[in-house]
């Protein structure tokens, strides 16, 4: 079912019913006001004959009985008598209805008289007894005749009221529909966001939700051909050097054979570390929802990153580290280390010592508790005005040697982390690299 029909029946049902119900209130009160005030009428035409009988000369009722009982005129559906107290019937206006006006209680009553319900009342004044009646039939015939009054109103105002709700749900849904067809007609590759113009303040939410979709979708695409073109350009130079070589080797005999393999091999190593090194930034960057809950402790991201460089020997490791846990995989955390340190070991002056101090800091944007890993190399660093590129993919100083991703990939491992990546130029000389992790 269709919002809009969803919406025409919750409404319609809630309006017809509310509607009804209302219908049905006034027909009950009406109904009973209407036989409280038949009721008050016939009391009402009871002391009126009272009282005339009240104002009549002595010698009004000396005529015979036939002639006492004509001088009130009949009318239909309403009768009435007039009795002495000795039951001599005084006045009555039809001769023939004895069983329904001959009543000796005061009150209210219902009297049958041939298939015929009659609403009767009988006043008692002065030794007087008078009766009123009228037909329970013409009582209906009044009731009908107001519910019809009551009916066509309230079913002409349900119809209206209907229609109203149709145009107006049928208006404040062409927003939507507009929306909808103006998505329909854009193109399958567009990814731009989506305009909350004139759309109702309700929409705004969905409308941002969708946006923030959008958003996850293009920066995968663009992940994924940042990732294309980076294949592309840097596999390029390792498989033609590789393939150069083996090409000579072919051709030539001796050593030479032996140093074209040689260079065929560094090249294969080198393409090799540079494809892992793309697929591991592409995890990086494309599955941010596979963070472990209870993170990774440093002394295990320490030493897992120590060993896995190039020359751990040159390594000066604190004694003693925190006890403390970065929210972190201990795999993300430890590659991230990792890079720095093989960058430091890389850059810095052959045989000297590269340094690495573990601290516990507090940050000052949102008070929480960071792990600092500072790693300080002896070598040139690099200028300011190439500190903006260092992160940048594949990008490295003229005749150094590496594929330009390391510190991209520690860049965002410390992104999806919520962490820092911070360099800076120590008084002391050299270099220094700053891995802010958060602490858990």
């Amino acid at each position: 079912m269709s919002l809009k029909a969803r919406l025409l029946a919750i409404l319609g049902v809630t309006l017809t019913v509310t509607w009804s119900l209302a219908a049905a209130w006034l027909w009950w009160d009406l109904n009973d006001e209407v036989e409280r005030t038949l009721d008050r009428r016939l009391a009402q035409s009871a002391s009126m004959v009272a009282g005339l009988i009240a104002r009549l000369p002595e010698g009004t009722w000396a005529a015979d009985e036939t002639q006492r009982a004509s001088i009130v005129a009949p009318l239909e559906g309403v009768a009435c008598q007039v009795t002495s107290a000795q039951g001599e019937v005084l006045a009555r206006t039809h001769a023939d209805m004895a069983a329904i006006l001959d009543v000796s209680q005061p009150g209210y009553a219902y009297r049958r008289r041939e298939g015929e319900d009659w609403r009767v009342y009988t006043l008692i004044r002065d030794g007087v007894t008078i009766t009123t009646a009228d037909r329970v039939t013409e009582r209906r015939s009044l009731m009908r005749d107001i519910l019809a009054v009551v009916v066509v109103p309230f079913a002409m105002a349900l119809v209206i009221s209907g229609g109203v709700l149709w145009w107006g749900t049928r208006h404040a849904l062409r927003p939507l529909e507009r929306w909808r067809e103006a998505l329909s007609r854009r193109h399958h590759d567009d990814l731009s966001p989506v305009a909350d113009t004139g759309l109702p303040r309700e929409l705004r939410p969905l409308i941002a939700t969708l946006n923030e979709l959008l958003a996850r979708m293009r920066a995968a695409i663009r992940r994924e051909q940042r990732f294309t073109d980076a294949a592309a350009h840097e596999l390029r130079t390792p498989l033609t050097a590789v393939k150069t070589h083996l090409q000579v080797a072919r051709r030539v005999e001796g050593d030479t054979i032996l140093e074209a393999v040689s260079h065929a091999e560094q090249g294969a190593a080198r393409l090799a570390t540079t494809l892992d090194q793309l697929l591991a930034l592409a995890r990086i960057e494309g599955a941010r929802a596979q963070q472990e809950t209870g993170g990774a402790s440093l002394a295990d991201i320490v030493r897992s990153a120590v060993r896995d460089t190039q020359a751990s020997a040159r390594i000066d490791v604190p004694a003693t580290l925190p006890d403390a846990r970065v929210g972190v995989p201990l795999e993300l955390a430890a590659t991230a280390l990792r890079n720095i340190l093989d960058n430091a070991l890389k850059h810095g002056p052959a045989e000297t010592p590269v340094t690495l101090n573990v601290a516990q800091a507090t940050h000052e944007a949102s008070a929480a508790t960071w792990v600092e890993l500072r790693v300080h190399d002896q070598g040139p660093g690099v200028p300011d005005a190439a500190l903006a590129h260092v992160t940048e993919r594949f990008w490295r100083r003229s005749a150094t040697p590496g594929s330009g991703l390391g510190l991209a990939i520690t860049a965002a491992i410390a992104e999806r982390a919520g962490g820092e990546l911070q360099f800076y130029r120590p008084q002391c000389g050299g270099f220094e690299v700053c891995l802010m992790l958060p602490q858990v």
